[in-house]
């Protein structure tokens, strides 16, 4: 996607700009001047205007970077949507991935390991994975009218929702087979993920829930926006470094979402992924989802449904796009058009 500033022309050289404040007109002899202290005022006032202006002018021509205060800031307003911070990414390793998996949650869960939530009738499951070979440790294939959607770990229970119903299912990590089912009150089951406290989840909207892991009732909602623009189809969720990182539904894209009021704080372009895929024969695949952080060595990893690869990423900071609505930021993937 082009990413890119809009450069104007820099402001005339400072020699310049003394000319121009030091060319006064001349006083005709039968004008009295102004007395001193009237004087004293008006030249500072003058001075504080001409202050404010090169201020403004300076955030004007400063050319955008991520790592520069908004204009906003440097008037002493606080920051707005202009300080969302922009992300491509640089690939660290590739690994193999299950063809056949319908990836719908994932989380890291240690020692090279990953726990994974498939989707699909007949198909869904919840697996531990070996992250370095893609081998399927352990596997538990659910009923047949049941479609897997996110999945988290807390403790030791993970903690998996199904789509199209409330109903939700808690696995023992160590045992699949030691499990329990409940009842949730969002509108469907989409996304999953958790601060080690409450639960983070997605229903397919725009909403953001935190859901009691004990209770399952709904603690807080939130609207996740972009420029004041909803964003939705908020899909697969990770929680990292205060943040909710979610996967926006049939887009490359993953949006950093702050839980405190659901603005998008971030947003992060994994494109080439896909069409790296498409282009080399795997025109199988579907969509870009799977997050999974390993806090612990700070490794990011991503991957898609039906994706023969899983990605290690390091997140590299670009400058914002011209156009920074949510269509152009994230349109459909090309085979959902």
């Amino acid at each position: 996607m082009p990413v890119g500033s809009h450069r104007r022309r820099p402001p005339p050289p400072p020699h310049h700009r003394r000319a121009i404040l030091t060319m006064t007109p001349s006083v005709p002899a039968s004008v009295h001047p102004k007395p001193l202290y009237l004087r004293r005022s008006l030249i500072a006032t003058a001075a504080a205007a001409l202050l404010l202006l090169l201020l403004l002018a300076a955030a004007a021509y400063a050319p955008w970077r991520a790592d520069s205060p908004p204009a906003a800031a440097l008037l002493g307003r606080p920051a707005s949507a202009s300080a969302t911070r922009f992300y491509s990414f640089d690939l660290i390793r590739e690994y193999p991935h299950d063809p056949d998996a319908f990836t719908q949650g994932l989380l890291y869960g240690g020692n090279d390991t990953l726990f994974e939530s498939t989707g699909l009738h007949y198909r869904s499951s919840v697996r531990k994975v070996d992250l370095l070979t893609g081998k399927v440790l352990a596997h538990h294939q659910m009923d047949g009218h049941m479609f897997g959607e996110g999945l988290t770990l807390l403790g030791d229970r993970l903690f998996q929702v199904t789509w199209l119903k409330k109903d939700g299912f808690v696995y023992d990590r160590h045992n699949f087979s030691k499990r329990t089912s409940f009842t949730h009150k969002m509108t469907d089951g989409w996304g999953l993920a958790t601060d080690g406290k409450v639960l983070f989840g997605s229903d397919g909207t725009s909403k953001l829930y935190e859901l009691d892991p004990k209770s399952f009732e709904v603690m807080k909602a939130v609207t996740v926006k972009y420029h004041g623009d909803e964003v939705p189809f908020i899909n697969e969720l990770e929680y990292i470094g205060g943040e909710v990182w979610a996967n926006v539904w049939q887009t490359d894209c993953i949006a950093r979402v702050s839980p405190e009021d659901g603005l998008v704080v971030g947003w992060i372009f994994l494109h080439e992924l896909r069409r790296d895929l498409w282009k080399s024969g795997n025109t199988n695949i579907d969509v870009l989802n799977g997050i999974a952080w390993d806090e612990g060595n700070r490794r990011l990893f991503v991957t898609g449904k039906l994706w023969p690869k899983l990605y290690e990423i390091k997140l590299r900071a670009v400058d914002g796009p011209a156009d920074g609505s949510v269509e152009k930021l994230c349109p459909k993937a090309s085979f959902y058009r």
